[in-house]
């Protein structure tokens, strides 16, 4: 009785042939494969061994002539390129094994991937989790590959695609591009391998946004990165975590544990290309509700927290005054002190309560008068009155007030909305709002921790403060 070798003879070039592979092909009496891969072995085969092509697309028929051989008694190599074991001919041959309830013995001999040796070329992109799916829906239902490319954008693996196009399969990468934009970065690298390690090879480092699927054919390796990839000289890296773990030395304890909830916050987003300064506020505002409708809710002007930001650090904001004191307390009090600015809640001042009680007003509208007449150019955060809000608008359309940004944030049922309507026209001022009726304290506090913490933003390290 013979035997069966199933070898994978890796991508193409005679080097990427692993010695264990070379060796079982010296010793075949037949190698069994499709005839383009005979090219690469023809150096190792012993003398009078034969070599036989079924054609592509044939795969049961080399792997029944591989059993009728291995039955006369004869050595018998089945060849794969990359790894036998990945889109290759070991599955079939034990299927195979199972139906014919043969005893003929199997051995599996690994050979480097294409995947693999695309990674190699474009530096380093499957150093974290990855997955691997095939574009071809010859043998797989569509709608069964779009749920695992659906998977593996929403799970943020590094993700090689094999088969992505061919004569008859012209759109099923342009709808993957699609999946994968829904919850990726347009920023997201991606890498173009072409016939990986053999004559014309050809690279191209890209990105998610740019990638255009008439730049590739069937012998085109994809790899797209994750949320932590990056290029760097033409090059792909996906970094598994030692530089963030080395620079993790001087953080307490409460900070490590906001960064790693950041990280998660951010990978579970359903978009992962909004500004920077959004994305920043966005963080914060789930981080403390747990909330992710807030990401259909929370509203930015364009670049509000940078400008805000840096009218801090130029020294131009030194005052963020709150409508009530449990804002004012939820602000980090090491932030406010490294930063030089005072953070004030005019609600329990005597003078609010005899304005409010001799002009019929609430206490927070008469407090916000108050501040207005002392920092008409402070920071104004609202996270629970929406009279205070609007007094705010109506003192900026009398020219008493001009905020260097608002927090919109109040919460409940009766003139919330209204409220942050009426505070969006102000164009010329940097606004953020919590639309609709959902707010809070915590959350306009929070959002301000983000404005005096965006030079933290780049590297996603928030909780410095704490």
């Amino acid at each position: 009785m013979g035997k069966i070798i199933i070898a994978g003879i890796g991508p193409g070039s005679r080097e990427d042939i692993t010695p264990a592979v070379c060796e079982a092909i010296s010793t075949a009496d037949s190698v069994v494969g499709y005839k383009y891969y005979f090219q690469f072995i023809q150096p190792f085969l012993k003398p009078g061994c034969e070599c036989i092509d079924t054609g592509m697309k044939r795969e049961r028929e080399r792997a029944e002539q591989a059993y009728l051989l291995a039955e006369q008694g004869q050595t018998v190599v089945v060849i794969s390129s990359g790894d036998a074991g990945i889109y290759g001919m070991a599955p079939l041959m034990f299927e195979m094994q199972r139906e014919r309830q043969s005893s003929i013995e199997l051995e599996v001999l690994p050979g480097i991937s294409a995947f693999q040796k695309a990674a190699s070329l474009l530096g380093a992109p499957i150093g974290h989790d990855l997955c691997i799916i095939s574009l071809s829906d010859l043998m797989t239902p569509w709608e069964m590959i779009e749920r695992r490319i659906r998977a593996a954008a929403m799970g943020d693996f590094v993700t090689a695609v094999y088969n992505p196009k061919s004569q008859g399969r012209y759109w099923q990468l342009y709808r993957l591009k699609e999946l994968f934009l829904d919850t990726r970065s347009g920023e997201t690298p991606v890498g173009l391998v072409r016939q990986a390690g053999r004559d014309d090879q050809q690279v191209t480092v890209t990105t998610l946004a740019t990638l255009n699927p008439e730049d590739v054919d069937m012998l085109t390796l994809v790899i797209i990165g994750n949320s932590q990839s990056f290029i760097h000289n033409n090059h792909i890296i996906t970094p598994r975590g030692y530089y963030r773990e080395q620079s993790a030395g001087n953080e307490k304890p409460g900070q490590l544990i906001m960064m790693e909830s950041f990280r998660t916050i951010s990978s579970e987003l359903r978009r992962q290309d909004y500004p920077l300064g959004h994305k920043w506020a966005l963080l914060h505002a789930i981080h403390t509700t747990a909330d992710f409708d807030m990401e259909q809710i929370l509203y930015t002007d364009e670049k509000a927290v940078e400008t805000i930001y840096n009218k801090v650090n130029e020294g131009k904001l030194t005052t963020i005054v709150t409508d009530v004191t449990m804002v004012t307390s939820g602000i980090r009090k090491g932030a406010l002190q490294r930063l030089g600015i005072e953070a004030k809640c005019y609600l329990s001042d005597p003078r609010a309560t005899e304005m409010a009680t001799a002009l019929g007003i609430t206490r927070t509208q008469a407090g916000i008068r108050l501040a207005v007449e002392e920092h008409p150019d402070a920071l104004f955060a609202f996270g629970n009155a929406p009279t205070a809000l609007m007094e705010l608008c109506d003192l900026i359309r009398k020219g008493k007030a001009r905020p260097a940004g608002i927090i919109a944030a109040p919460v409940g049922f009766v003139h919330v909305c209204e409220s942050k309507h009426m505070v969006k026209p102000f164009s010329d001022i940097p606004k953020i709002i919590v639309e609709g009726r959902k707010g809070g304290s915590n959350l306009a506090a929070t959002l301000c921790n983000a404005i005096l913490t965006f030079d933290d933003a780049g590297q996603l390290k928030p909780g410095r403060d704490l």
